[in-house]
């Protein structure tokens, strides 16, 4: 077991607890299911960790309230965390998981080096530590992205952009740390990105890998103290709002300073969930072949709630008892 603990984000959709809170704040922001509605999985996620990551520490399970009744709370391993360990109730509820992610550092007993997973993350093949963390310091790449706002997290990471180019200049990243902003890990297709961007001297955004990330706490301590004026505003974001601020801007933070370790993305993998990927046999192979250490299973508003959504969910839960087969220590009915 090393110093390196997880933590997960997780909602049950499905709680009526939680859908009649919901709905008391319905007409402040996105409640389209598909931002909530729960695929059955989370047993998997802890099955993954403790099958292919047996050294993490503690793993930090992040909720409103609800649990599932398969899990066993006495695990050694777990720690669960209410919103309100971390949160200052004045901001509660929190139907948006932006203020939660910039507040990880607030978690009590975290470890200073953890990796950050949300709910469609999962590992599916072996991982070492040294996958996440070398030399104490994260393994990341510094891959550069041209600025798009896009859809989804576009508006997130162009105001977390704007911050750290307050901070930080691209060239002098680039001078202090040229091996990190040029590596083979990055392949041809990294490289090229960074080398065709370089004319512009600031920050255009980043390649997201939308994977486990590793993070160090004191990195959310000192954004806090630096920018705590303007982050604060996302605690007050009951739902998702295009001026939040997200975990991506501590990332980011850590790839300006230069306080990471190049890293290969090739053992990653992310779909989205459509019918066409879930017919196809797309999850099945992601999960199955071996190739890949992490993968993540997106979810999308393709696939209709009701009988569509059951059908496919049943799908993809039967790759994950082929992964899987075992029950974790996690469980109480293992």
């Amino acid at each position: 077991m090393t110093d390196i603990d997880i933590v997960i984000l997780w909602v049950d959709g499905n709680d009526p607890a939680w859908q009649k809170e919901r709905a008391r704040f319905a007409a402040e922001g996105d409640i389209r299911s598909v931002r909530y509605r729960d695929w059955g999985l989370l047993r998997y996620f802890f099955r993954g960790v403790e099958t292919y990551a047996p050294w993490v520490g503690k793993v930090h399970l992040v909720t409103w309230g609800h649990l599932p009744a398969w899990l066993d709370t006495d695990a050694e391993k777990l720690r669960i965390v209410r919103h309100e360990e971390f949160i200052d109730p004045s901001y509660l509820p929190l139907f948006n998981a932006n203020p939660l992610e910039i507040s990880l550092h607030r978690i009590p007993g975290l470890t200073e080096r953890f990796v950050y997973f949300n709910d469609d993350f999962f590992l599916a093949a072996p991982v070492s530590p040294e996958r996440f963390f070398r030399y104490g310091r994260p393994k990341d790449a510094l891959i550069s992205n041209a600025i798009s706002t896009g859809e989804g997290v576009g508006h997130f990471v162009l105001n977390a952009l704007d911050i750290l180019n307050d901070h930080f200049a691209k060239y002098a990243t680039l001078k202090k740390s040229p091996g990190r902003f040029f590596h083979p890990a990055y392949g041809v297709e990294g490289n090229l990105r960074n080398l065709l961007l370089l004319p512009w001297s600031r920050f255009t955004g980043f390649f997201d890998p939308h994977q486990p990330q590793p993070f160090l706490k004191s990195t959310f301590e000192e954004l806090w103290k630096v920018e705590g004026k303007r982050l604060q505003k996302t605690m007050t974001s009951r739902f998702r709002n295009c001026g939040d601020f997200s975990q991506y801007l501590f990332r980011y933070w850590q790839l300006a300073k230069g306080e990471f370790e190049p890293v290969s993305f090739s053992d990653t993998k992310y779909l989205t969930l459509t019918p066409r990927c879930i017919d196809s046999g797309e999850v099945e192979e992601a999960l199955l072949s071996g190739k890949y250490g992490m993968v993540c299973l997106n979810d999308s508003d393709t696939i209709a709630d009701g009988e569509p959504f059951e059908r496919a969910k049943d799908r993809v839960k039967r790759a994950f008892e082929k992964l899987l087969p075992k029950p974790s220590s996690f469980e109480v009915d293992r």
